[in-house]
Formats: C-alpha cells, structure tokens, sequence
C-alpha cells in the first residue's frame, strides 16, 4: 500500500515537471533595450582667436615736472588747476623786474660795444693810406688794427650778454613744454623759487594717449612674437588689444601692443608687456589698475567642440563619432587649447563629422542611437 502511495505521488511530480517545462517551451523572449538617446553636432570650421586677460597698470604717455629756469618771486598763476592745456601756454609769472633790468643794461653796453668799435675802425682806415706813405710807423698802425679787432670782440660778447639777459627775461614767464592736463599748483604767489629747487611747480600728464603696462610669463613670448610678426598686426600698426573694466566691460578704446621687454624678472619669471592706447574720452587715468585682453594665437580654420563631448579612456581623450546607421564609434583626439568650456581639436575630426555631446556616457561601441540636436546652455535658456 506504502509503495502504491509513493507510486501515486512521482507520476504527479512527473506530470507537474512535464507541465512547467512545455510552459517554458512556449513563453517570448523579451525585446531588445532601445536605442539610447544622444544629443549630437556637426562639426563647423570656424575662426578662433585665442586671448589672455593680463592686469595691467596705466601710466602717462609723457609727464613734465614744471620747474623755473630762473630764481625769483612768483606773482601770478596763469592756469586753471585741471584744465587741459597746450605746449606753449604759460603757467606762472616769475617777478621780471630785475631781468627787464639787466636785459637793458646788457643793451646799453652793446651800444658802447658797438661806438667803440665804429671809432676803432675809423682809425685804421685813416692810418691805413699814412703806413703805405711810410708817414707813420707800422708799429702805430698795427696797433689800431688790434684795437679795432678787440672792439669787434667786446661787441660780439655784449650782444651774446644781451641775448642771455633778455632769455632770462624770457624765463620769467614759465611755459607748458608739453600739452596735456596739469595738476594742482605746488607753489603759489609769493614764493620765492629756484632751478636748484626739489619740487616741482606743477605736473602736466599727457593723457590723450596712455601706456598699460602688464607683466606676462616669459614663455609667452615666442606666441606673442608671433602675434606680432603677422600680417594682421602689420595692417593695423600693431596687435590689437582690448582694455577691460573691472567687471570685465571694455574701455572705449583702441590699444596695441608696442614691444615687450627684453629683462626677464628673476623672481617671478614675468617680462614686461607695453600697450599704447588711445585715450580719447580721458576714461583711463595714469596710476589705475585695469586688466588688458592680450591676443594670443589666431586660428583660420578650427574645430571646436563642447567641454562635456570629450571622454578620456586610460587617461586619452576620444570622442563618440555617428557613423553609418546612426552607429557610434570611439575617435581618439588630439587636443589643443581651452576655450570657453570648448575644446580646439588638433587632430582626430574632420569637418561635417556628427560626434555625440550629451548621452555619451551609456554608450559602447558600435551602438545604434537616437538622434537630437544638442543645444548650448545659453541657446536653451532663451
């Protein structure tokens, strides 16, 4: 009875086993995954400019410590503290009584000078028939020619007296030797002044044009070399930069690049830059800190593409490449500079290549994707 039971009990497990495995016979296979979403774009060559904001100081095209060339009292203040003014106006007046007096008494002696030298050469002309008679000697003739000779001399050095004493009377007036905007007075009527003073009267900055000085690594320079031999830069007189504001807004104004320096800071590395800009609107003032952008390469015919486009595999960058059938493939890639959050590709793509921007980072060789065009953040968040 025992074995019957057991009997009964394995043809039902037999049956049981049989059922579940036609069940399994008959079920589908589950579908593929889909095609994974990726946001791609075509690659455009475009011109690139590659540049460096470099900070930078301004200083005065030219600046002219006013100082008097002659010592005496000053009456009176020509300028207005501030103003613009032009080479040749003058400043301050320096008392000119005392060099409007030695300028005549220099012209008085001048006179006497010249009388003494009209009798001295009347003498010899009237002695001149006498020696050749042989009724005087040729001592006594001698002897005025060399008294009319020292007359001449006595006025040559009278005339070269009064030239220095009416030029001393010319100092008395003190004149801009330069134009541009002068600052405050530094002396004022009354003062007594000296060339052998230490200070100045006054500053005069020329300002319509401005240097921007900037310090820039020394290994930097062969670029800008570069830069500067151009043709671009021989059109233009120069390589042009770009002042900027703080904040990063440009100054209205056109700069180029002079030279850069030939010494090279021991402690920091750092050479010299010069830039000549045009400070028209008087917006740049000697002394400010600003922040110069400095042309660094120029790229005709570049490939550029997105910060997020590029993977790196054992430390080499590649990018995803849309092949036939919307396939994607692996492309290893050479980079170049940083620009904007977007890659200069040296080697590796070509124009009118599709490569994958977002979505890159569920994809494996040889998979089909879907489609859509990537857009810059700054598109999509019009």
């Amino acid at each position: 009875m025992r074995t019957g039971r057991l009997f009964r009990d394995g043809a039902l497990l037999a049956t049981v086993v049989i059922a579940l495995a036609g069940c399994d016979d008959g079920a589908p296979e589950p579908p593929p995954p889909p095609p994974a979403p990726v946001a791609v774009m075509t690659l455009v060559p475009a011109r690139v400019e590659l540049t460096e904001d470099l900070p930078g100081r301004v200083a005065a095209l030219r600046v002219a410590e006013i100082r008097p060339q002659v010592s005496g009292i000053v009456r009176q203040r020509l300028f207005e503290q501030g103003a613009e003014i032009q080479a040749g106006d003058p400043l301050f007046q320096i008392n000119p009584a005392p060099f409007k007096a030695d300028a005549e008494m220099a012209a008085a002696a001048l006179q006497r000078a010249e009388a003494a030298l009209a009798r001295a050469q009347v003498q010899t002309r009237r002695l001149e028939p006498l020696v050749q008679a042989e009724a005087i000697s040729r001592q006594t003739y001698d002897d005025a020619v060399s008294q009319r000779d020292q007359a001449a001399a006595d006025v040559a050095q009278a005339r070269a007296t009064l030239a220095r004493r009416q030029l001393d009377l010319k100092f008395a007036t003190v004149d801009a030797p330069i134009s541009g905007r002068i600052d405050q007075a530094l002396v004022t009527e009354g003062a007594l002044v000296s060339p052998t003073d230490s200070s100045p009267m006054a500053r005069i900055q020329q300002v319509d044009q401005v240097y921007v000085d900037v310090r820039q690594p020394a290994t930097s320079l062969d670029a800008v070399r570069q830069a500067l031999a151009s043709p671009q830069a021989d059109r233009n007189s120069g390589l042009p930069v770009t002042v900027l504001r703080s904040d990063g807004t440009p100054y209205d104004a056109d700069g180029r690049i002079l030279f850069s320096g030939i010494n090279v800071d021991a402690g920091t590395g750092d050479v010299l830059l010069r830039i000549l800009v045009n400070n028209a609107r008087r917006d740049l003032l000697p002394g400010m800190f600003v922040r110069a952008r400095v042309p660094r390469a120029s790229y005709a015919d570049s490939l550029m593409v997105p910060q997020q486009a590029v993977a790196r595999v054992g430390g080499k960058p590649l990018v995803w490449v849309i092949g036939e059938g919307d396939s994607v493939h692996a492309q290893p890639v050479e980079l170049g500079e940083l620009i904007e959050r977007r890659y200069r590709i040296r080697a590796g793509l070509e124009a009118g290549q599709r490569i994958v921007v977002e979505g890159a980072e569920r994809l494996s060789e040889g998979a089909v994707v879907t489609l859509h065009d990537w857009k810059p953040a700054d598109m999509t968040s019009r």
